[in-house]
């Protein structure tokens, strides 16, 4: 009888073929909601792998610090190099070696900021761990778009 119901058009067949009808729709819908959940959980995923990560390399803790400490030294040396040559240019008296001096402190200023990259990673592990993956892509962005 049921098959003669739906041939026929019963309300039982029409309930049941709007619900199959509203879960094929509903499932074909990824709603802001849906979206903004699934987000949430994929950070807490990455939360959970940067906390398994750093508790599965802690041997290697001593040889982060000596790398982000020389990374950092460099960068802050070519810094100080740069703002002291850019200091120093306007009082030499000699224009061309005033202008070699100056391209000199450019030169070193421009691989300061080629590291900017570098350090940008290194503030970011020690001191914003959870928001590593907005900083990672910002990072390697400008490592991409510079010449080392």
């Amino acid at each position: 009888m049921s098959f003669i119901g739906r041939l026929l058009g019963a309300p039982e067949a029409m309930t049941e073929v709007v619900k199959a009808a509203t879960s094929g729709m509903d499932a074909l819908v990824y709603t802001d909601e849906e979206r903004a959940g699934d987000a949430a959980a994929d950070r807490t995923e990455a939360r959970k792998m940067i906390v398994s990560w750093m508790d599965s390399t802690q041997g290697q803790n001593l040889a982060r610090r000596l790398l982000a400490l020389i990374i950092t030294s460099v960068w802050l040396a070519q810094y100080a190099a740069s703002l002291i040559g850019d200091m120093i240019e306007p009082w030499l008296t000699d224009p061309e070696f005033a202008g070699r001096f100056g391209a000199s402190a450019n030169a070193i200023a421009e691989r300061a900021e080629g590291m900017n990259g570098a350090m940008m990673l290194i503030l970011g592990f020690y001191f914003a761990a959870p928001h590593m993956s907005d900083i990672v892509g910002t990072a390697l962005g400008r490592f991409s778009s510079r010449r080392g």
